[in-house]
């Protein structure tokens, strides 16, 4: 895969309509400036589009590797809280976040070069320096120095809200138009995690819970350049840029928090931040990307709808907290208003899909501001010269 536009895949389709050479026109395709009209009674030209090369349709063994793929991506997700916990352990917070960078980092480099993937066009580097900021950097750190007071399951109900707060950072930054129904359940949500966080602080927010929301901030702004980024190149390229272009200032970073925190590294504390480098980082974004390019965004979602459960059960079976009422209360209804943003419609303007049947009108999609986890590709307009995320199917470089 290269940095270039036209690099996204060979499974994107092509949307000019123009025929290869040596080809007939297709039937339905607009003619030329010059060619004289088409005749009376021809095919409909509105049915051009659905008659252009297009690839094929996943079969059932592609969906059910694809979904198999995607909920190992969710698992891997689900984990990060426990794993931040136990990191902790025997590390402290600085040092957790800039080891687990420099780690995943060394991965994602050498993944880089394996495969010899060109660096990205300059004009791509702010929009990778957005993720990195937020999604590299921002979330890992102020979650993680929320996990010293919070519980992991109190930080899995408030980071549940986590799809929503994106939806509404990609309504302004891709010029998608959320419906009514959609803010009335993202504001609903919203007030369900503040009055869970409130009901749970005895009153008023604790320094954990501004952590923790300003986390959600940091995050919905890295993945929804992210998502932009990925229109450009596989999702698992935009993440592994953005931990590269970090290394600068993750190493020093990393040197100088373990020279000033204590460290005292157990099994856990090693396995926590191991996990955290491998699993949540990195690894977990390429079976979810692979995943989610095979299923398609919106069933992908649908199983990203039981992550924050996930963490909750994590929660008890690995930390051995104690799950109050509220919490499970709390998190299911985070996912009701999670799950009628994913029905309502979104008018997201012209949109030059590359699905069989579509054409370059004004349409509406289905569950198009939903965005789950690091560097999930945010639906947008696109055009012929930009092909829609997701296009590169295999992730192939």
């Amino acid at each position: 895969m290269t940095a270039q536009d036209s690099a996204t895949g060979g499974s994107a389709i092509a949307v000019s309509g123009a025929p290869a050479p040596g080809e007939e026109p297709a039937p339905g395709n607009d003619p030329a400036p010059g060619d004289p009209p088409a005749p009376r009674g021809g095919p409909d030209p509105g049915r051009g589009d659905a008659a252009r090369a297009a690839p094929a349709l996943p079969t059932p063994f592609a969906l059910r590797t694809g979904t198999l793929l995607a909920a190992l991506g969710v698992a891997a997700f689900s984990l990060t809280f426990p794993a931040t916990a136990w990191a902790l352990t025997g590390l402290g917070p600085w040092s957790v976040t800039t080891c687990r960078v420099v780690l995943a980092a060394l991965i994602a480099g050498g993944a880089l070069v394996a495969l010899r993937v060109p660096v990205p066009d300059r004009r791509h580097w702010p929009g990778l320096l957005v993720v990195t900021a937020g999604v590299v950097v921002g979330f890992p750190l102020l979650t993680t120095l929320a996990l010293q007071t919070s519980t992991t399951a109190h930080a899995a109900v408030v980071v549940g809200l986590l799809p929503l707060t994106t939806a509404a950072f990609s309504a302004v930054r891709t010029g998608v138009r959320p419906s009514r129904l959609f803010w009335a359940a993202a504001l609903a949500g919203a007030a369900v995690v503040i009055a869970f966080a409130v009901q749970q602080s005895g009153g008023a927010l604790t320094t954990g819970d501004l952590y923790l929301f300003g986390a959600l901030l940091m995050c919905a702004a890295g993945y929804t350049e992210g998502g932009r980024l990925a229109g450009h190149m596989p999702g698992w390229q935009v993440i592994g840029w953005a931990l590269v272009g970090c290394l600068p200032l993750s190493v020093p970073g990393a040197v100088l928090a373990l020279s000033a925190e204590d460290v005292h590294l157990g099994g856990r504390a090693v396995a926590g931040l191991l996990w955290l480098a491998v699993g949540s980082q990195f690894v977990g974004m390429v079976v979810w990307y692979r995943g989610m390019a095979a299923i398609g965004v919106a069933r992908a979602s649908q199983l990203q709808l039981a992550q924050p459960l996930l963490t909750l059960v994590w929660s008890v079976l690995l930390l051995g907290e104690t799950l109050t009422p509220a919490a499970p209360i709390a998190a299911v209804a985070v996912l009701v208003c999670i799950g009628v943003t994913q029905r309502a419609r979104v008018s997201v303007g012209t949109v030059r899909a590359s699905n069989p049947g579509r054409t370059g009108r004004s349409e509406t999609v289905e569950g198009a501001d939903r965005m789950p986890e690091a560097g999930d590709p945010i639906p947008e307009a696109v055009d012929r010269n930009h092909p829609p995320a997701g296009a590169n199917q295999d992730n192939r470089p």
